[in-house]
């Protein structure tokens, strides 16, 4: 059996313009500007801490942990008050998850916080589906270092036979994408993020624009032959 493992964030919910608000935020309170752009060539797929430290970094300033945890508090405030009127989702979600969980193993693996993650899944309606979800406290590095899809393999397979071939990544970010080469898995992509010929070009395996009119089962031909 084939499994996918989905990001969240730009995935099945619409609200990486949520998060770069909140991060933004965070980050002129310390008189380090962030624009729409630079979020979503540089920051998209990463979790907040690592936001945090990357903006640091190149804002040439130095940051203790007490403060990084501090900014990341601050930050998951900051987008729980942006989202709690409205959580739009990507369209076409909601049924293609729904699909998918009749005849696939599913998981999410994202770099927000657990607690985002579950409220999320919640209020979408989603969280029946999914028995398997890695957050960015069950990892020691995120994407695009792959331990989190390889965690969910792990927890997928279980006593029954699935290899990371078996696995689709379903994404909308360049670490992502990154992360499921490294995992030895292919890549389907949203355009929620980047648009399409810069996903093809960074080698992603298939694109769509979201999920209205697709299946699950269009899918299939990305593992069929690798197992």
């Amino acid at each position: 059996m084939t499994a996918l493992l989905f990001d969240l964030n730009g995935v099945l919910v619409d609200d990486e313009d949520q998060h770069y608000e909140a991060l933004r935020t965070v980050l002129a309170n310390e008189q380090i500007e962030l624009s729409r752009e630079d979020y979503y060539s540089v920051y998209v797929g990463f979790d907040d801490r690592l936001c945090v430290v990357e903006a640091f970094r190149r804002a040439n300033r130095t940051l203790v942990s007490e403060h990084i945890t501090k900014l990341v508090k601050d930050k998951g405030e900051a987008y729980r008050d942006l989202v709690a009127g409205s959580l739009p989702m990507v369209p076409g979600a909601a049924e293609f998850v729904a699909q998918a969980a009749a005849t696939f193993r599913l998981a999410i693996v994202s770099g927000s916080p657990r607690r985002e993650i579950q409220a999320a899944l919640a209020r979408t309606g989603l969280q029946q589906h999914f028995g398997v979800i890695v957050a960015s406290e069950d990892v020691r590095r995120g994407k695009p270092d792959p331990e989190g899809l390889l965690q969910a393999h792990a927890a997928l397979a279980g006593d029954r036979p699935l290899s990371p071939e078996q696995c689709i990544v379903i994404e909308d970010s360049l670490p992502g994408l990154h992360a499921a080469g490294a995992a030895g898995m292919m890549c389907a992509m949203l355009t929620t993020s980047h648009n399409a010929n810069t996903l093809r070009r960074a080698g992603a395996d298939l694109v769509w624009e979201s999920f209205a009119g697709h299946r699950p089962e269009e899918l299939l031909p990305l593992v069929e032959g690798r197992r």
